[in-house]
């Protein structure tokens, strides 16, 4: 009869048990229903980068001394520069830069490491392609000035999601003099 008794009143605590982890992923649950959503439409809509972040480099061509520094650094050795020494200047003189984002890890140690500062991060993460070939950036491309997703006009910039809800919300209740 004990045995019995016992069963019942593990099976009684294994039931409280199971109430309590479901009553707390309830809460949970419920916790999260308060929240303002995270999601970006992202085409149109895009957040900011953050200050140091690690998008495409840009490369100034008359800044460059051609002094390899930026291929020695660089743990897969990819940027190309293709030079030769002019004996009247007695210096380098580069002919060619490129750089196959195919294959950079974007991880920095060239900007970082450029005597010159010829080499900057830009906040241009878009480079996807159907062609990988395309990735391959000569000088030129590679000293196109990116467009700021600040001056874009066509996109809609997200700083925080709770900072533009809230903005939203108080544009709508407030009027100023140019809101007719």
């Amino acid at each position: 009869m004990f045995p019995m008794v016992t069963g019942f009143m593990s099976y009684g605590q294994q039931t409280i048990r199971a109430t309590r982890y479901i009553g707390q992923s309830f809460i949970t649950t419920l916790s999260h229903t308060n929240r303002l959503p995270i999601t970006i439409h992202y085409p149109y809509e895009k957040s900011i980068t953050p200050e140091r972040f690690r998008g495409r480099i840009h490369f100034e061509f008359d800044k460059c001394i051609a002094c390899e520094v930026c291929v020695r650094v660089c743990p897969i050795d990819l940027p190309l520069v293709d030079w030769r020494f002019e004996k009247d200047i007695k210096r380098k003189q580069l002919l060619n830069y490129s750089i196959d984002f195919g294959v950079c890890i974007f991880c920095g140690n060239c900007v970082e490491y450029c005597p010159t500062n010829c080499l900057s991060m830009t906040e241009e993460y878009e480079l996807s392609t159907y062609d990988r070939h395309e990735l391959n950036y000569n000088q030129i491309a590679l000293s196109r000035l990116p467009i700021s997703i600040m001056e874009d006009y066509t996109i809609q910039t997200i700083r925080n999601s709770t900072e533009s809800k809230i903005d939203e919300d108080k544009s709508s209740n407030s009027r100023t003099i140019t809101d007719y």
